[in-house]
């Protein structure tokens, strides 16, 4: 079932729990995130960076489209950290039902414009968009690397922001990064930040960086008030992980030996992840509702 990300969040954000964003650019990855979510019977939204968008191909997203959308789990297909309006229109094109565009590292004036711009475009296709506001910390890809850290938040900046946008989610920085965190970093996660846009935002907020926090940290955002948790390093570590012990043991290059054991381990994280935002056996919630009703945007 193939929903946008205002009917996912809808019934997420009114019944206090949070719906994972796992982030794709294979068949392997998608096998494993769709999947266990639907062993799960886990609503799930499946991330696309632009990235990613570039490297899988057009045709790659037609094939996760016709999968997720026969289902029977609810699903959206999204733009993760779309950079322009080229990319968020490229989605649009794929048939993603969601999009994010990222200002969040331009001007005030700059971020306010691309983004109700991308708004205006994409709810004329039944597109829901997510914009973003503060920044996320990046860890960068070696788990060594320091960690640079994001600007929180202003909750009034965040209530100035979605009226002016019309953004349907947004994204905020309230203390977590990009990546797996370096061993000599504690991440905390300032859930006062959190409570205080609460206080003055209604759309759903999603957490960014949601991958190498602590799981207590995880589920009291989410039991705050955090409606999308975005993960991606954790369960793609697990699955890269678990393919370099394979090829350290065997030299084989048949897909077939590879590919089973690395989906299992990473399946193991989306299933933890899934239990951790309280998704699990919550996909029964959306049975019935109608994907192209004009009125959820």
């Amino acid at each position: 079932m193939l929903l946008n990300m205002n009917q996912l969040l809808a019934v997420a954000k009114k019944n206090h729990f949070a719906v994972g964003a796992y982030n794709v650019s294979n068949a392997e990855l998608l096998k494993s995130a769709v999947e266990q979510c639907e062993a799960d019977n886990a609503p799930a939204i499946i991330a696309v960076h632009p990235t990613e968008l570039a490297y899988a191909k057009d045709d790659f997203w037609t094939y996760v489209l016709t999968r997720i959308k026969n289902s029977k789990v609810p699903f959206v297909l999204h733009l993760d950290h779309g950079d322009n309006l080229r990319s968020v229109a490229r989605a649009i094109h794929d048939g993603f039902s969601s999009v994010m565009i990222d200002g969040s590292l331009s001007s005030w004036e700059d971020n306010v414009a691309i983004t109700k711009a991308t708004v205006q475009m994409c709810h004329l296709a039944n597109v829901s968009v997510e914009g973003e506001l503060g920044t996320i910390g990046q860890t960068g890809n070696q788990v060594k690397e320091h960690l640079k850290n994001g600007i929180y938040t202003k909750p009034e900046d965040a209530e100035k922001f979605v009226e002016e946008t019309g953004v349907d989610t947004l994204a905020v920085g309230i203390g977590t990064a990009h990546g797996i965190y370096p061993s000599d970093v504690t991440p905390k996660i300032r859930i006062d930040i959190l409570n205080q846009i609460l206080d003055v935002v209604d759309v759903p907020l999603v957490l960014h960086g949601g991958s190498s926090n602590p799981d207590d940290q995880i589920a009291e955002a989410v039991k705050t008030g955090i409606s999308k948790v975005n993960i991606s390093s954790d369960y793609k570590y697990a699955f890269f992980k678990k393919a370099r012990q394979v090829l350290a043991e065997d030299e084989g290059w048949d897909p077939n030996n590879l590919f089973p054991a690395c989906i299992d381990a990473a399946k193991e994280v989306v299933h933890h992840k899934n239990e951790l935002f309280g998704s699990v056996g919550k996909a029964t919630l959306y049975y019935g509702m109608d994907p192209w009703r004009a009125n959820e945007l």
